[in-house]
């Protein structure tokens, strides 16, 4: 994964209660082996009517082509737990999605995917879209280092990460990556596990 310290970016509304992962990624889509690839299907029933762009759904609006921060509202998320959803965001371009809450798994496999998933208040949340849908080409600035949501019209909003999570971000670390900064310490006690091994049983 990229280390993520700061981002500065385009925002995507989407206001809407309750997005479940199968919204975010249909079931059919699922059948892919890889990680990447999934972005394409982002959405899939709510972007797309029987194969074309429907004009009316938030993201296939001009002005939030090539976002990178969404924009959602409570419980973003819920239903089942497949951690496809937060891939086909992240492969989408969405680096960072903003609401008041949401789901316990759907927001810890963002952290293990290298996304950021911001927790702030229903009126930080309100403020966000009022000045998202009246300001053409909206931006906010992501500061994870200092953990603060800020933007040009003196909006700023601080928001909480367990120190843990801050750090494999910042240093781009998954949950495995993490493991192997003690490289040397799992070498050295395998080295010594063989070693009591072969005394106790006269071989390896």
């Amino acid at each position: 994964m990229k280390p993520f310290t700061s981002l500065t970016g385009t925002v995507a509304p989407l206001d809407v209660d309750n997005v479940d992962t199968d919204a975010i990624i249909p079931k059919q889509f699922l059948k892919r082996t890889e990680r990447t690839g999934y972005g394409q299907f982002l959405f899939y029933d709510w972007r797309f009517e029987d194969g074309e762009e429907r004009q009316d759904f938030v993201l296939n609006e001009p002005r939030y082509k090539g976002s990178s921060i969404l924009l959602g509202r409570k419980n973003f998320g819920c239903g089942s737990s497949r951690e496809h959803a937060p891939w086909t965001l992240a492969d989408y371009g969405f680096q960072v999605i903003i609401a008041p809450s949401f789901a316990d798994i759907f927001y810890n496999n963002c952290f293990k995917n290298g996304m950021l998933p911001i927790v702030l208040s229903e009126d930080q949340i309100n403020q966000l879209f009022q000045l998202v849908t009246t300001k053409s080409g909206y931006e906010v600035t992501v500061d994870l280092e200092n953990q603060t949501v800020t933007d040009s019209h003196e909006f700023q909003a601080h928001f909480e990460v367990t120190p843990y999570r801050k750090r494999l971000l910042l240093k781009g670390l998954d949950e495995i990556g993490s493991t192997l900064e003690h490289q040397s310490k799992i070498d050295s006690f395998e080295d010594r596990h063989r070693i009591y091994y072969k005394l106790e049983h006269g071989s390896i």
